[in-house]
């Protein structure tokens, strides 16, 4: 009987790091797509509140407390990592298997993503969140600290955004 070994997405193909930036694979725990019924929205974020200790999020923001993070996803939904939601009114979809996540940080990391991506990450705020382009992958990107991104995008294009992530280091790296 053949035997399976769970694999994270990326991995053997990271740690990385090329000149000042730092790539890695982040552990996010247990994903829920959760999606408010018509009108249960003020419900939903309440029942997340008292169960979880943090509110549904406004969009292209993300909400945390303690393991529990809720990343705005689009129109009427957010993706919970970490935590498995205890509430109702919303449907709730196990993403767990479906995505990767990767870190990029340190000096120049803003360089590295003005490469690959349309969106402006110096206008972006810790706990701004946008669903944009990694080249041609569509993802979710975070900023968690000052230097410092956590980029979503689904496990079927780790390979490839860990390649374009790296091209685009090697490339900053490269300038200076």
């Amino acid at each position: 009987m053949v035997k399976l070994i769970a694999k994270s997405p990326c991995d053997g193909l990271l740690p990385l790091t090329i000149g000042a930036a730092t790539l890695t694979e982040v552990e996010t725990g247990p994903i829920t797509s959760i999606s408010p019924f018509k009108g249960q929205e003020k419900a939903v974020s309440e029942a997340l509140k008292a169960a979880h200790g943090t509110a549904f999020p406004a969009p292209n923001r993300t909400t945390a407390k303690d393991a529990a993070r809720l990343i705005w996803s689009g129109r009427g939904q957010a993706l919970m990592l970490g935590a498995v939601p205890q509430i109702e009114s919303a449907a709730l979809t196990d993403q767990s298997d479906a995505w990767c996540c990767v870190e990029i940080a340190g000096d120049g990391v803003q360089d590295v993503l003005a490469r690959v991506t349309p969106v402006d990450t110096r206008a972006m705020k810790r706990g701004h969140t946008a669903r944009t382009l990694v080249q041609h992958i569509n993802v979710a990107l975070t900023r968690t600290g000052k230097d410092r991104f956590e980029v979503m995008a689904m496990r079927s294009m780790a390979q490839t955004l860990v390649h374009d992530l790296q091209r685009a280091m090697s490339g900053v790296a490269a300038r200076g």
